[in-house]
């Protein structure tokens, strides 16, 4: 006997099924596949073993975690991440909470231009801080001329230039996730606040900021991430000197051909993407609680 509705669900759930399995296809030979070819290729002995499979060894992992060169090189990708990630969120925070609360029919407008920099490669904005901050470049000439410095100002081929190119690089992904985190945010409870004697300094300490804490751990989350993964940036602004996993990455697989530590030292930093995403986990459920 027929259950009634039975053959509904069984074919909405075929449906559904068949709705998925592009997105899954794609998962699978875009994601999966080519992390599987990773960690295996992180096993390897040799670039050519890498391709094509063989010989497996732990000297990948051993150099990278017994040799003091590449805990310096973990320290400054975190160093770098931590840095951009405070000031991409601390600079961006005013922008996304004023874009968040205005009623001005330029909203839309001011939104765009606040995220219209994703317009532009950040190779070229790159490419523009290095004209500004350059020894010859827009802030050096200034100075100079003004009399306030004798000699350059080296604002470049260093942390310092790397990390202003990737603030101002990451700010839209700042103010665009925490716009996105910012539904919480009520007006009646702020005007509440302040008839029952609360000034504005501590309406936005009691009220505004927790509420709005879950778009900025996520904003934090998002730029840490593209930070300490970024390549481009930290190379041409550190002229070579500024060492972190992404840069390293690319010298062993294209310079020295070393899949097989690029390899582990990727799977390095997809172990920092994991853990921090925990942190931010458990942050987001303390904040719920």
């Amino acid at each position: 006997m027929a259950v009634p509705g039975h053959s509904s669900s069984g074919g909405s759930r075929g449906v559904l099924l068949l709705l998925l399995l592009p997105g899954l296809l794609a998962l699978l030979t875009t994601f999966l596949l080519p992390l599987f070819w990773l960690v295996r290729a992180s096993f390897a002995s040799s670039a050519v073993a890498a391709l094509k499979g063989g010989d497996w060894t732990l000297e990948s992992y051993r150099t990278v975690l017994f040799d003091p060169f590449y805990w310096k090189l973990a320290w400054n990708t975190l160093y770098l991440g931590v840095n951009v990630a405070f000031f991409a969120v601390v600079l961006s925070y005013p922008i996304a909470l004023f874009l968040a609360r205005t009623k001005s029919r330029w909203r839309g407008v001011l939104t765009a231009l606040a995220v219209a920099p994703l317009l532009t490669s950040s190779v070229v904005r790159t490419y523009g801080w290095m004209v500004i901050l350059g020894d010859r470049g827009v802030i050096n000439t200034t100075l100079q001329s003004a009399g306030l410095t004798d000699g350059v100002i080296r604002l470049t081929n260093n942390y310092f230039g790397a990390t202003v190119a990737l603030i101002e690089i990451l700010m839209p992904y700042a103010i665009l996730a925490m716009l996105s985190g910012f539904g919480r945010l009520n007006a009646q409870l702020e005007e509440a606040a302040a008839m029952l004697g609360a000034n504005r300094f501590r309406v936005f300490t009691r009220i505004i900021l927790p509420l709005s804490l879950p778009g900025v751990l996520t904003a934090a989350l998002l730029v840490f991430v593209l930070a300490i993964s970024s390549f481009v940036t930290p190379r041409l602004m550190g002229g070579g000197r500024v060492f972190v996993i992404g840069t390293e990455v690319f010298n062993e697989a294209t310079v020295t051909l070393n899949w097989p530590l690029a390899a582990a030292l990727s799977v390095l930093l997809l172990v920092l993407f994991g853990s921090v995403i925990l942190i931010y986990q458990r942050a987001m459920r303390a904040l719920e609680t």
